[in-house]
């Protein structure tokens, strides 16, 4: 029988985040910008563990993709977030096309995660697309389940 053993990894990162609270999607965005640009050609879903007042633990990328998607499972969400103690998650991922309008199947990955996030006790606070400020009508370059209202 295998016996393994699970180990959290903790590295500095160079992303100051103003006022240090993770409770906008403007915010989100600011801290994950990077991601498009370092994934041009690949969708990346990214997990930001929160304390309880939505400062940013760490964050972690869980999925990696192709140009047109990545599968995600609650299991690869949720593990880190409960491994490190997290209070609440945010998901967000980008879209290599720079548009931000969400597919039916981000809809619905937000459904599962959201759904299995309040059996875990641990809130999905918001999913996040990122994308293109160019690509986006509204010039953000980024998509808020939250502030949509689908969460």
């Amino acid at each position: 029988m295998r016996v393994y053993e699970a180990s959290l990894k903790y590295e500095a990162t160079l992303f100051e985040v103003e006022g240090r609270t993770l409770n906008t999607p403007e915010r989100v965005y600011e801290y994950l910008k990077d991601i498009p640009a370092t994934f041009p050609h690949q969708e990346t879903l990214w997990v930001v563990l929160l304390d309880r007042r939505n400062h940013p633990l760490f964050r972690i990328m869980v999925t990696k993709g192709t140009l047109t998607g990545s599968l995600v499972s609650p299991r690869e969400v949720f593990t880190p977030a409960l491994l490190a103690g997290a209070a609440t998650v945010v998901v967000a991922h980008n879209h290599p096309s720079g548009c931000v309008e969400p597919s039916s199947a981000d809809i619905q990955v937000t459904r599962n995660l959201r759904d299995a996030g309040h059996i875990l006790s641990v809130e999905l606070t918001d999913h996040v697309i990122l994308g293109d400020p160019s690509m986006d009508p509204t010039g953000k370059g980024w998509y808020s389940f939250r502030e949509a209202g689908l969460l």
